[in-house]
């Protein structure tokens, strides 16, 4: 019969089939980062259980640590506390830490992919809702809460209800100045947040082939903002090769040999998908957000949307509270609104393949000087490739701050959150009230876009700087 990527990722994990319509799947990878390994660890022990399978735990903070050049264990009080417990934890278990100072520390969806702790067929889950970025190389990978992390602990197994199958499939070229976050943001805008919830989604069609897997990373890191823990792309030669070399993938014939079995993990060509979505990338423009969920985007060279045109009661309630949070007026031009901030980083947009794309726009250039910008390399080892490449010395000379890795400002679990009423063009994957600190106003955008906003100290179309 037939079946999805999906389907056969989960039919081949089914441990058991439980009542009320529950499976039992294995878990081939756990991802801790430190806002809840130390917890998960007590809980644990409090229950008297020991962690079953050690050796496919992997832990790194990153949610709570500093991103200050000079950062110690202390930089960040609570960080520093959390850090301590996941250590004690770590070291107890035998589980392999990614400790600060390391070579390979960074926010643990930038590693799992990078060190080939992340393969296609794989299950893996974390507690962190974008854990689907994971599904850019094939694996099924999702969110998990304070619970479910002491049950994989304890049985390398979790209780899930099986989702439907969403496919959206992604027609014809990407136009100039258009990137694969724009391409998401474009989707969540069209879909709605609520349109994948209770779905499994699978990316295809042509403009997703053509995506290196940094890019596809980004496509299903912003699964969960439109609704569904679970984002998908099927593996290809482009995935074959970004895995090949890499410290945990296999080696030699046993690579080649999972190969062979990764290609046999894409949708059948008559598998049968729940729902449908079609995007012409053709019509795709750069993206600004302009409220305070994913949802409120649009193309740059548009104006600020009306409530007074939205004929839902419910959505039209929402648009007037997210504008007047973010201090915008309906119907003016969202291009050339004033900036304070420009933030470069986070599981959604701080790999090499970021870093690149934004350096190459401000070499030459200045920052504004009402501007103040970051960049927060997504890894360690994302860091010190970008020196190696002088990147580091192309945003410093521009007036950026070049940063440790960690989440950093995504958040602002960690210290490094914005003035209230402050405004920013930010690379994340939330511009939820709050996020990047109380009061504060954040636009999401693609790199090269914050980039833009950053010279020009305004929300900028990059395509106008020629980029």
């Amino acid at each position: 019969m037939p079946a999805t990527l999906f389907d056969k990722i989960w039919s081949s994990h089914v441990v058991a089939e439980l009542s009320g319509g529950i499976s039992l799947i294995a878990i081939d990878r756990h991802l801790l980062h430190d806002l809840e390994a130390g917890p998960g660890f007590t809980r644990l022990a409090e229950k008297g259980y020991t962690v079953r399978n050690p050796e496919l735990t992997f832990l790194t903070p990153d949610h709570a640590v500093a991103t200050d050049p000079r950062r110690l264990t202390y930089s960040n009080k609570t960080g520093g506390r959390l850090l301590r417990e996941m250590r004690r934890g770590a070291f107890a278990a035998g589980i392999k830490l990614f400790d600060l100072g390391g070579e390979d520390q960074g926010i643990v969806h930038v590693i799992g992919p990078e060190l080939g702790l992340t393969l296609p067929g794989m299950t893996i889950v974390c507690p962190d809702s974008h854990t689907c970025t994971h599904g850019g190389l094939g694996a099924l990978a999702f969110g998990i809460g304070s619970t479910e992390v002491s049950h994989v602990l304890a049985t390398q197994t979790l209780r899930q209800v099986k989702p439907k199958r969403m496919r959206i499939t992604y027609a014809g070229a990407r136009p100039l100045g258009v990137t694969a976050k724009d391409m998401i943001l474009a989707t969540i805008g069209q879909l709605g947040t609520a349109a994948g919830r209770g779905h499994a989604v699978e990316y295809c069609g042509p403009a997703i082939s053509a995506l290196g897997i940094e890019e596809r990373l980004t496509i299903c890191n912003l699964s969960i903002e439109l609704g569904s823990k679970i984002g998908m792309i099927a593996p290809d030669q482009t995935t074959y090769a970004y895995i090949r070399g890499r410290r945990y993938a296999p080696e030699g014939a046993l690579f080649e040999r999972a190969c062979r079995a990764f290609e046999k993990l894409a949708s059948d060509r008559d598998a049968a998908f729940d729902t449908e979505h079609r995007i012409d990338v053709v019509a795709i423009a750069p993206q600004i957000t302009w409220g305070t969920s994913p949802q409120d985007v649009i193309p740059v060279n548009q104006r600020i949307p009306d409530p007074a045109s939205e004929p839902d009661p419910q959505r039209r309630q929402n648009m007037v509270a997210a504008l007047d949070y973010m201090g915008l007026t309906p119907g003016r031009a969202i291009e050339g609104t004033p900036i304070d901030w420009v933030f470069i980083g986070s599981c959604t947009n701080g790999r090499l393949s970021d870093l690149r794309e934004a350096a190459r726009f401000v070499g030459g250039r200045k920052i504004a000087p009402t501007v103040r910008a970051w960049v927060v390399p997504g890894s360690e080892a994302v860091r010190r490739a970008a020196e190696r490449e002088g990147l580091d010395a192309l945003f410093k000379s521009a007036g950026f701050e070049w940063r440790a890795p960690g989440c950093s400002m995504c958040l602002g679990a960690n210290g490094d959150i914005m003035a209230p009423g402050a405004r920013s063009v930010s690379t994340t994957n939330r511009n939820f009230v709050g996020r990047q600190g109380p009061n504060a106003r954040t636009h999401l955008a693609s790199p090269v876009m914050a980039a833009a906003a950053a010279v020009a100290g305004a929300i900028a179309d990059v395509r106008k700087f020629g980029a």
